[in-house]
Formats: C-alpha cells, sequence, structure tokens
C-alpha cells in the first residue's frame, strides 16, 4: 500500500481552510453603516428627538420655579433641531452659584445630545436639573406647536405662554391652548403659592381657568377672595391671545393679500437678569419693522422705581427708532439699559431678524 507524502496533506489541508473561509466571506451579509444605507435601511432614530418641521430660531420655555430659584431655557433651534440650549435663568446666590456654573453647561450638552428633554439629572443639582427639564420641555412643546400649523392647512392648535405678571403676592403666568380661533385649554403655569397663597390659589386658578375657556377672551371676573392673582391671570392671559392673533390668522391674510408684506408679530424676549431686577422687552414687528415696544419686566423698588420709569420710555422709542437692538444705553441706567438690549435682541431673533 502506497503511503501519502506528509507534505502533500499539509498542501491539502491549507487549500481546504482558504476554500472555507472564502466560502464564509461570501455568505457573511453586510454589516456596516454604508452597506446598511445602500440596502435602503435608514440607520435608527434617537428615541424623544426634538419636533421636525423646519423650525427655526430661539424658542425659550416656561420658567420652572425650583426650591432655589427659576429655571428658564432657551433653545436655537435649525430645522426641526436643537443646535444650541442655554438657561436665561437659573438659580444664583450662595452655594446655588457653584451649583449652578458646573450643572448648567452639562445640561446644555444634554439637552443638544439628546434633542429632547429627556436628559439625566446632574448629580447634586436636582432641583435644578428638574427645573431645566422641565423648561426644556415647555420650549420643545413650543417648537412643535409653531411647527404645525405651518404643515397643516390653516386651523391648527396652538399652545402659547402669556408673559410672567408680577402681583403683590408672587408672579402669575398663563399658558393657553388656542385651536380654530378659540381656547380650549387654560391652566396658570405660574401662581402665587406659600402660606395662605396655596388656598387662595388652589380655588381660584381653576375657576380663572374655567372662565378663560367660557369666554374665549382676557375680559373675565375677577374670583372674590383672589383679587391680585385674578388681576394677574387676566394681564397674562392678554399676552398669550395677543401672540394668538398673529398665528392664527395674521399670517394667512398677509400670504393671501399679494401685497408682500409680512403679519404682524408680537414677540416677547428672554428675561435678561441684571444687577438690580430682572428686564423683558415685548415688541410688535409688522413689515419687519418695531412698531412697538414695551418692557414687560423691569427692575423696581427703591431707587429703582425712579431709573425704571425714566429710562425704558425712552428705551422703547429708541427701539422703535432704529428697529434693533443696537441702541445707546440710557444714562444713570447702564444695567437697565443692557438688559433691555439683551432681551429685546433674544425678541428680534424670534421674529428671525
Amino acid at each position: 500500500m502506497r503511503k501519502s507524502h506528509p507534505v502533500r496533506r499539509a498542501v491539502l489541508a491549507g487549500a481546504a481552510t482558504v476554500s472555507g473561509i472564502v466560502l464564509l466571506l461570501s455568505l457573511k451579509p453586510a454589516s456596516d453603516p454604508g452597506s446598511a444605507q445602500a440596502a435602503g435601511q435608514a440607520p435608527p432614530a434617537a428615541a424623544g428627538q426634538a419636533p421636525q418641521g423646519g423650525v427655526n430660531g430661539a424658542v425659550t420655555g416656561d420658567a420652572a420655579q425650583t426650591q432655589y430659584g427659576a429655571v428658564q431655557v432657551r433653545l436655537t433651534m435649525n430645522n426641526g433641531k436643537i443646535t444650541q440650549a442655554e438657561a436665561v435663568q437659573a438659580p444664583k446666590g450662595g452655594r446655588s452659584d457653584q451649583i449652578t456654573a458646573s450643572s448648567v453647561p452639562r445640561l446644555n450638552q444634554a439637552a443638544v445630545a439628546a434633542q429632547s428633554a429627556d436628559i439625566d439629572a446632574v448629580s447634586g443639582a436636582t432641583y435644578t436639573s428638574a427645573g431645566y427639564k422641565k423648561s426644556l420641555q415647555s420650549a420643545l412643546d413650543k417648537a412643535k406647536a409653531s411647527a404645525g400649523p405651518q404643515q397643516g392647512s390653516g386651523g391648527g392648535a396652538q399652545t402659547l405662554t402669556g408673559d410672567v405678571a408680577q402681583t403683590q403676592y408672587g408672579p402669575v403666568q398663563v399658558r393657553v391652548t388656542v385651536a380654530d380661533g378659540k381656547i380650549t385649554k387654560a391652566e396658570a403655569v405660574q401662581a402665587p403659592k406659600g402660606g395662605r397663597s396655596d388656598q387662595i390659589t388652589s380655588s381660584s386658578v381653576p375657576r380663572l381657568n374655567q372662565a378663560a375657556v367660557a369666554t374665549g377672551t382676557a375680559d373675565i371676573d375677577a374670583v372674590s377672595g383672589a383679587t391680585y392673582t385674578s388681576a394677574g391671570y387676566k394681564k397674562s392671559l392678554q399676552s398669550a391671545l395677543d401672540k394668538a392673533a398673529p398665528a392664527g390668522g395674521g399670517s394667512s391674510q398677509a400670504a393671501g393679500s399679494g401685497g408682500g408684506q409680512a403679519a404682524t408679530q408680537t414677540l416677547t424676549g428672554s428675561v435678561a437678569q441684571t444687577q438690580y431686577g430682572p428686564v423683558q422687552v415685548r415688541v410688535t414687528v409688522s413689515g419687519g419693522k418695531i412698531t412697538k415696544a414695551e418692557a414687560v419686566q423691569a427692575p423696581k423698588g427703591g431707587r429703582s422705581d425712579q431709573i425704571t420709569s425714566s429710562s425704558v420710555p425712552r428705551l422703547n422709542q429708541a427701539a422703535v427708532a432704529t428697529g434693533t437692538a443696537d441702541i445707546d444705553a440710557v444714562s444713570g441706567a447702564t444695567y437697565t439699559s443692557a438688559g433691555y438690549k439683551k432681551s429685546l435682541q433674544s425678541a428680534l431673533d424670534q421674529a428671525g431678524g
């Protein structure tokens, strides 16, 4: 019997092994991202993304009250995606300064990365994180609401948040849902609290909400025993309805007129914190020009009352005259002027101007 040569057996075994490897490679499905796209399979989208719909510009969430102060988030969006997040209000003073400085940049980064409010709380900043997420979600809700009517054929629901109305017992801020020109829902996102205010708020606010839906306007009766809360509620409600007017009917009328004029918009800037108190500016823009400017918040108390009453009217006039936030500071009102200009610019950012 003839024996096989050992070298020949090794060569045959090697050839069989190579053939097997080639066969396995030819059967292995493509698993790299490029191959998946070539096969028509898009990469999975991240859960909880910001609303897509071509939303552009700045969107400011509602101020979220926390145990250590208010948190308010402003987003810059491009084609429905968050490109920048910042806290225009955050707890301050004492240890809060350190916590804010450490946590807010991380929350900002997380918001951009996640494209949603589904972000992790920063360790050691539980209250700030919770307030941040709440305000961030309200900003995304506003972005979603503003995108909806643009894609639809008119009559879409809008969620609109009024300006903060300061009262003797605390701030009041109202948010409404408007559909087909009617208020379908009203709620107070801020209301006086603490001590007896808790009882008054829990009793009066539900009745004010019902009245707003029933009348469809801010012309509602004050609740007995809740005069200040009622007045603040009505003021904030009216500012929300002012915002609904151009979004509901003005835009479609302007587009159909053929005159080339842009719709009138009422835009409220972010709150600018100053050494003497917050400043917040609201402007009316028509045809690309500022037709009205007003400070819905300004420093008050003591000497601030005098400075505010003297400087704000001049700043309002300057805003209308120049049509920009590039206005001169009023002498003797440096901090108020700087806050005014900052809030005015954020309002114009929303207008795209």
